[in-house]
């Protein structure tokens, strides 16, 4: 690490978003580094799932081709609910692709890493940013790191004009800074493991929607199986609410739920204790743009950091890649106009792109924490391929701008009534 030397932008974690950030930032040609505390391939709990939005990030950044050479490709969803199975393929959509793919985050995070380095990015792996530097007013200066070698640990600090948080659920850095959890609005849990599986090429990503707890109470999640092609199949539990009240109290133990799932999954898939990889790992999903503030005078807040998670299904890659792209055309622009207020058209962004949207979603995801709407919503909507494509449109976030289909119809329809609602009824 060159000694004083200010970067245009640090950014800190080499996850999706922050790898998103510096990819774009460095293809512009600003001078950006990135800090990631562990080395690639390393691996991060996520259900591996890429959907049309991801893919859509992915293609852009150039890396199609590599996707499509060397990962599973799948054409949409199966989903399974009280004996009913439905196959459903993505919709059509002018922006994004009609398939996704199925990678592990092993494999994913070092490929967008590694592409942000060829875009020109400093990428420091095994580099953990231990806290902020602060100058006056509390802005942002850059980040005292820690890095680990074979001659012990070495202090640094990295100066840059602008610093983009990308270290994840929980983010330290964030906190730091400031940055709190909406602890009213929702969060998730998710846990999965790996299985062999001689289904594991299949074309399909399976979705159990009626995820129960030891008692049969309906949860507000889901259980999924996601084909690797690679022998493997990923296989995992959500929950999009985990507020307690709704449920008498009662805790939730998301390792009880994983086994409960898998011992109750088709036995077609071979999910036993032979079978399995290694042990199950989980994490907290921070959704609908639940943290803040995201921004300051120098610095911005991105993916998981900032808790851009879509409610509607816990879906989070799509969203760090798009956080972190719209961060770095930010901070793009402060830099060439020399305007460190341009930052400000971050916050414009997210809002442009996910208010509304993420103001509906934790509306419905407060409702299905009633055990009793949940099972009436997903018993019904096994019954209606049409009404179960709507909703697979509007939850994936694939509505369409350019026409107005029964789909969006309704989805107007209930953000017509959100925007008029007062702000903490989408929030609890």
């Amino acid at each position: 690490m060159p000694l004083e030397h200010t970067y245009d932008a640090l950014v800190i974690g080499g996850g999706p978003s922050g790898s998103s950030a510096a990819y774009w930032l460095a293809d512009a040609g600003w001078d950006v580094c990135v800090v990631e505390r562990k080395r690639f391939p390393r691996d991060k709990t996520c259900g591996d799932g890429l959907t049309p939005r991801a893919v859509r990030q992915l293609e852009d950044m150039g890396l199609g081709g590599g996707l499509a050479a060397n990962h599973h490709r799948y054409k949409g969803l199966r989903a399974m609910a009280g004996g009913k199975t439905l196959e459903m393929g993505w919709p059509a959509h002018p922006d994004y692709p009609s398939y996704g793919y199925v990678v592990t985050r092993s494999d994913l995070d070092a490929m967008v890493a590694e592409r942000a380095g060829s875009a020109g990015a400093t990428v420091l792996q095994g580099t953990e940013a231990v806290e902020p530097i602060l100058g006056d007013r509390g802005t942002v200066l850059g980040a005292r790191v820690r890095t680990k070698g074979g001659e012990g640990t070495a202090l640094a600090a990295l100066r840059a004009h602008f610093v983009i948080v990308a270290d994840g659920a929980n983010s330290r850095f964030g906190r730091a800074l400031g940055a709190a959890r909406e602890r009213d609005w929702p969060m998730g849990l998710a846990i999965r493991g790996y299985y062999r599986s001689a289904r594991a090429s299949e074309g399909w990503i399976e979705s159990h929607l009626d995820l129960r707890d030891a008692e049969g109470t309906a949860l507000p999640g889901y259980g999924w199986i996601f084909p690797l092609g690679d022998g493997r199949v990923n296989v995992g539990v959500g929950l999009l609410s985990t507020s307690a009240p709704k449920r008498g109290g009662k805790a939730l133990n998301t390792t009880r739920l994983m086994e409960a799932f898998v011992a109750g999954a088709p036995s077609s898939w071979g999910l036993c204790e032979e079978a399995r990889c290694g042990p199950p790992t989980g994490g907290k999903l921070p959704m609908g743009l639940a943290v803040g503030p995201r921004s300051g005078p120098r610095h911005l807040m991105v993916g998981d950091a900032a808790g851009s998670i879509n409610p509607f299904n816990g879906e989070g890659i799509a969203y760090a890649y798009e956080t972190g792209r719209m961060a770095a055309f930010a901070v793009g622009e402060a830099l060439a106009t020399g305007h460190p207020g341009a930052l400000s058209g971050y916050e414009r962004r997210l809002a442009d792109n996910y208010g509304l949207y993420y103001k509906v979603a934790r509306t419905f995801v407060r409702l299905i924490g009633y055990p009793e709407l949940m099972s009436t919503l997903v018993g019904t909507s096994m019954y209606s391929r049409t009404l179960m494509e709507w909703v697979l449109r509007i939850m994936a976030n694939l509505c369409r701008a350019d026409e107005l289909g029964p789909a969006e119809a309704a989805y107007r329809a209930v953000a017509a009534i959100a925007r008029l609602a007062p702000s903490r009824l989408g929030a609890a």
